[in-house]
């Protein structure tokens, strides 16, 4: 690996999963994953880490001055993924189907969380 190379984490939600936050100040809340960076290790979680931005108007963009409220990034340790049957924060096993497919499950009730 170069200088200018960073390390890809494998990180164990994807994007549109339900996860809860489990440790920092938003400990408790659950979101959506809007967005995954690998080359940070962090996720981001609807309505959870929220910073403010102060932004300077772009009238080509479209864009209003002001200071924006926006989601930032959590390291992907602190998010476990909530169970769409059981309701509940899990962690996550994997199955082979007979096609030889992986598929997540829960490791709690065992039911698939890929649609």
């Amino acid at each position: 690996m170069s200088a200018h190379e960073t390390k890809r984490y494998k990180i164990h939600v994807r994007k549109g999963d339900q996860v809860k936050v489990m440790s920092g100040p938003d400990a408790g809340r659950t979101g959506r994953v809007l967005a995954i960076n690998p080359r940070k290790n962090t996720v981001i979680v609807e309505h959870a880490n929220i910073i403010k931005r102060h932004t300077r108007p772009n009238p080509s963009k479209n864009i209003k001055g002001g200071i924006v409220e926006k989601e930032a990034g959590i390291n992907s340790s602190n998010v476990m993924i909530v169970c769409g049957s059981c309701g509940k924060h899990t962690r996550i096993g994997h199955n082979v189907l007979s096609d030889g497919k992986r598929t997540r499950v829960c490791k709690r009730c065992g039911t698939a969380l890929d649609k």
